[in-house]
This record gives C-alpha cells, sequence and structure tokens, in this order.
C-alpha cells in the first residue's frame, strides 16, 4: 500500500492519538474519506476505539446505572393497577412501546396516562430514533418539529389500540410545554390539576433510566407544598436497566429484557446510547444527585430535595470519568 493510501496515513495518524482515544479530536487529514476513517476508529463504539477494558469498569457503570434507574415497579405487567402513569419522552423508544403495550393488555392498569415533553435540547435524539425505528419510521414526517408528548401520542394512536384503552376508562393527556426534569413536573401537575386529578394518587413515573431518580424527586418537590395526606406517591418505573459486559476488551451491551412485545418493539442495542454518551450520563447524574453547592439538592441550586447517594456510586462515577475521559 502506497505511503499517500487515505487508509495507512490515517491508520498511522490514529496509532499516534490512541494513548486516550476517547479524547481523540481529528487530526487536519488530506481528504474527507481520511477523516471519516479517523472518526470511525476513534468513535466508542468500533472495536478498534480503546484499549482493553476490564471487568471492573463494566461493574462500575452497571452500580451506577442501576442506582439512577431507582427500578421501583419492575414490571408493569404483574404490578397493582394505580392512579395515573406518567411517561417522560426519551430517545428510548422501546419505553413507550412497553407503556403502551402494557396498558393494551390491562386496560384497567391505570385511570390517566399523562404523555410528557415539550421541545428541548434532546428532541432531535426522539426525532432521529423515530426515523431509524423499524416501525415508527412511517411517523418520521408528522413528527418532525413536534413537542416530544406530541410524538409520543403519534406512536399511541398509530401502532396501538387506543379504542382498548378508552373503553377500559383511560383518560389520556398531553403535556407538551416542558423543556427539562424539573419542568416536566411542574407541568404534569398543572395538566393533572387542570383536569381534577388530584389528592393523594398513586403514580408510576417512566423516564429514561439514567434519570428515573431525579424525575421521582423532581416529581415529589413539584407536590412539596401539598398536605403530606394529600400528595401523591410516586414510584419509578424505568422498564429496564441498563447493563454492560466486556466482550474482546469492549463495554458492550447486554440485552435480556423479556417483555412479551413482537421483535420489531423489543430493545435492541442500537436503541440505546452510544457507549461515552452513557458514561457521561450517568457521571454527570451522580454529580447532580450529589448535595453539595454543586448538585442540584437543598444544598446546591434547591430542584429536588435532599438524595442519599452512596459512597460506592460516587467512587464507582468517578472511575468511570478517569477511564472514559467523560467532562461532566
Amino acid at each position: 500500500m502506497p505511503l499517500s493510501s487515505p487508509l495507512l496515513n490515517c491508520t498511522e495518524v490514529f496509532a499516534r492519538q490512541r494513548g486516550n482515544p476517547l479524547l481523540y479530536q481529528p487530526s487536519p487529514c488530506t481528504n474527507a474519506l481520511q477523516r471519516a476513517i479517523l472518526l470511525h476508529l476513534s468513535h466508542p463504539n468500533s472495536k478498534m476505539a480503546s484499549s482493553n477494558l476490564t471487568q471492573d469498569i463494566s461493574d462500575d457503570v452497571n452500580s451506577i446505572a442501576a442506582f439512577l434507574a431507582h427500578n421501583q415497579v419492575p414490571s408493569l405487567k404483574t404490578c397493582d393497577p394505580v392512579d395515573c402513569i406518567i411517561i417522560c419522552a426519551s430517545s428510548v423508544l422501546y419505553q413507550a412501546s412497553y407503556v403502551f403495550q402494557a396498558l393494551e393488555d390491562r386496560p384497567s392498569l391505570a385511570k390517566v396516562l399523562v404523555l410528557v415533553g415539550g421541545i428541548g435540547h434532546s428532541t432531535n435524539l426522539i426525532y432521529d430514533a423515530v426515523a431509524r425505528h423499524p416501525e415508527y419510521h412511517e411517523l418520521k414526517d408528522k413528527t418532525a418539529g413536534l413537542p416530544e408528548a406530541n410524538v409520543l401520542h403519534w406512536i399511541l394512536t398509530s401502532f396501538f389500540d387506543l379504542s382498548r384503552l378508552e373503553h377500559g376508562g383511560l383518560k389520556i393527556f398531553v403535556e407538551n410545554r416542558s423543556t427539562n426534569c424539573g419542568a416536566n413536573a411542574v407541568e404534569t401537575r398543572k395538566v393533572l390539576d387542570k383536569h381534577g386529578v388530584t389528592g393523594p394518587l398513586n403514580c408510576i413515573v417512566v423516564q429514561d433510566p439514567t434519570m428515573s431518580l431525579r424525575t421521582v424527586a423532581s416529581f415529589e418537590k413539584a407536590c412539596e407544598d401539598l398536605p403530606a395526606a394529600e400528595r401523591p406517591r410516586f414510584k419509578a418505573c424505568p422498564t429496564f436497566v441498563p447493563k454492560t459486559r466486556i466482550e474482546d476488551g469492549q463495554l458492550e451491551y447486554v440485552v435480556d429484557v423479556k417483555n412479551g412485545l413482537r421483535d420489531e418493539l423489543r430493545l435492541r442495542p442500537d436503541d440505546l446510547w452510544e457507549k461515552k454518551r452513557l458514561c457521561e450520563l450517568l457521571v454527570g447524574e451522580v454529580a447532580r444527585l450529589k448535595d453539595d453547592e454543586n448538585g442540584y439538592g437543598p444544598k446546591g441550586k434547591g430542584f429536588i430535595g435532599h438524595v442519599d447517594v452512596p459512597n460506592n456510586v460516587v467512587q464507582a462515577a468517578q472511575r468511570v470519568k478517569e477511564v472514559f475521559g467523560t467532562d461532566r
């Protein structure tokens, strides 16, 4: 292969950068093909992207993920019926599929369903997820530019038996103004109050598992002004807990969710976050939950109540940050 070959040049450049490929920033290349190869080689999902990892770091990732998922309701197929299910839109569309299928199978599971999410910094990820989905891609043009809750509504009405849900007495509300986790809670309360759904309700909150614990804390914060006897009771149902393992020295997802969904709607590794993105989310979320001057608790920004973050989770987050070079 001649020295002018784009592949050889880029491989050599990458080899010099390989000390920390996850922090790699492309150096100037002679053409677009070289840049594309470099970006591929430095991508965390690439088998060539990082040095060999050990099971210890996978265990750290899994430990943080389990803590943040706050899996209080492991299954909607076997849990007791509740007054309200609140689903916050996420780019992991499996969550919506799971919730809507559970309601279709058990129309009496909830009296109220609230679809939550406006247009925020992650909304484009939801549009992308719709476009990639084996079934929902049909809605790509119809949902482009819509608030996240309206995207969920399109999925519900287009691919599930809405009449069966409504015949069972389910009321469906759309909250499409919120742009962040705290606003999800505040605006959802406004929607429920508007429709007279108040009192000591039993509520299930479905949210991206990397921020499930904080979301429940946000909903509790949004209702803290109510007398204790009148406050809703919120429980988290992340629908799945992210799990990883080390395979050939690389961090890979373990997807073993068995839920009865048809193949097109089941959780797939490609539906999940890029690996470095997952680690950034986990590390950043631990920092937000810590009740100190930099966190979201009473000693910091005051967005949520106090959350006890176990020391082993804090230490795991620090190790993940060091290994993956996350800047959160």
